[in-house]
């Protein structure tokens, strides 16, 4: 088995530079909202992320202008002092606090190799243009600074040396625009440093659980520079998957493809027990499910023989809604290009449901169980991938506060 992962000298901010240097990852944002996001703040992240945002409005987001915008930006802040290179491999503690929710991780740098011979476990296919979206950002700026998001199955190695880390303060304490903490310690003892490549070493594998394009790109990227040896890993973050927290990914659809909602109602209940309800349905179990319709909520609860049990990817709630009410009675096939679907996450809410359906934008929402660890890991065990928009991680990462230089 192929080496997993090993420390790394990140390049990050000087700790009184972390609050303006931390920015939201580069895909939750569209241009203008990044544009706005880092007005009057010179040493956003976002003016290396999303750099398109220091360019004409009219200019291609994947021009090769805005990658050189980026490097320019990166360069800047190396230059101004305001980022700065660690002097040794070091591991990082990362820990996000979410409301009550608390989870902390190690940053690291993962192989491209195990990743290449399936030790470093992907879920999801990637689409070419988002990879080389990716290819091309991290050429232009000699570095990956959009960490993936892992899990790993919970060790107790690993917990000790993050328990004995984060007992200390952090180097960085961030609080983000969302109400997000983001802390980080850095690990630059040598006896915790090597406990923690010997856990992470010893696992049988790693999972993707967010940035399968990033890992994509990590991957080409190392075969591109093969004489290159920090080209041959790419910046993770690995949390243990009774940590991490997955929301629900919900659907809202354009029309009932014909149907009455009479009709609608009387088809599903061939397959499902349905239930009105007083209030929002919102699914407390796997294989049940709340429909928003005609200004009503159902709880609709699966009939057991359409659950195919051994099927890691047949069994996922994502999949069990598709096969037997959205595509035979919706008629809706392909998730990825059909236009009368669209996805909600579960951080919004039942309520924006209800607000998309009422405003006349669309007719009928549902709303899922989240998908678990345990099932996503069944999936990348399997070698198989899940349907899109099947998981919804919160919190997320920052861009900005540690970032991996390929020389």
């Amino acid at each position: 088995m192929p080496e997993l992962v090993r420390p790394f000298a990140a390049l990050r901010p000087v700790p009184d530079q972390a609050d303006a240097v931390a920015a939201p990852p580069y895909d939750v944002l569209n241009t203008a909202e990044a544009r706005t996001r880092a007005e009057g703040r010179p040493n956003s992240f976002l003016h290396i992320s999303k750099p398109e945002i220091d360019l004409p409005p009219e200019t291609d987001v994947y021009a090769q202008e805005v990658y050189d915008k980026g490097a320019e930006n990166l360069h800047r802040l190396i230059d101004d002092g305001v980022l700065i290179r660690e002097d040794k491999p070091c591991y990082y503690a990362y820990r996000l606090t979410m409301g009550g929710h608390v989870q902390t991780g190690v940053a690291m740098a993962a192989s491209a190799s195990a990743y290449d011979a399936s030790d470093i476990r992907k879920h999801e296919f990637t689409r070419p243009k988002k990879e080389d979206d990716r290819v091309n950002q991290i050429t232009a700026l000699n570095a990956q600074t959009g960490p993936v998001l892992l899990a790993y199955k919970s060790s107790l190695a690993v917990k000790v040396v993050l328990e004995s880390v984060t007992a200390n303060a952090p180097t960085y304490d961030v609080t983000a625009d969302d109400g997000v903490v983001h802390a980080i310690w850095v690990i630059n003892d040598d006896a915790q440093i090597s406990a923690l490549t010997e856990a992470f070493n010893a696992m049988p594998a790693l999972y993707i659980a967010d940035g399968h394009h990033r890992s994509a790109a990590g991957s080409r990227v190392a075969k591109a520079k093969p004489d290159v040896e920090n080209a041959q890993y790419f910046l993770t973050v690995a949390y243990a998957d009774d940590e991490m927290r997955i929301l629900d990914y919900n659907r809202v659809i354009k029309d009932l493809n014909g149907l009455t909602a009479s009709d609608l109602l009387a088809k599903i209940g061939e397959r499902f027990d349905v239930a009105r309800t007083d209030g929002q349905a919102k699914p407390t179990q796997p294989t049940q499910f709340g429909m928003y319709l005609d200004g009503a909520w159902y709880q609709l609860d699966l009939h057991a023989g359409h659950i195919p049990q051994e099927d890691p990817v047949g069994r996922l709630d994502v999949s069990l809604l598709h096969a037997n009410l959205i595509e035979p009675l919706l008629g809706i096939a392909d998730l990825r290009t059909d236009d009368r679907i669209d996805f909600v996450g579960g951080i919004r809410g039942l309520g924006e449901l209800e607000k998309r359906v009422n405003s006349g934008e669309m007719a009928v929402a549902f709303a899922l169980f989240a998908t678990s660890m345990a099932d996503l890991m069944a999936v990348a065990d399997a070698d198989e991938v899940m349907p899109p928009k099947s998981t919804w991680f919160e919190p997320k990462l920052a861009d900005g506060l540690l970032s991996h230089v390929l020389d």
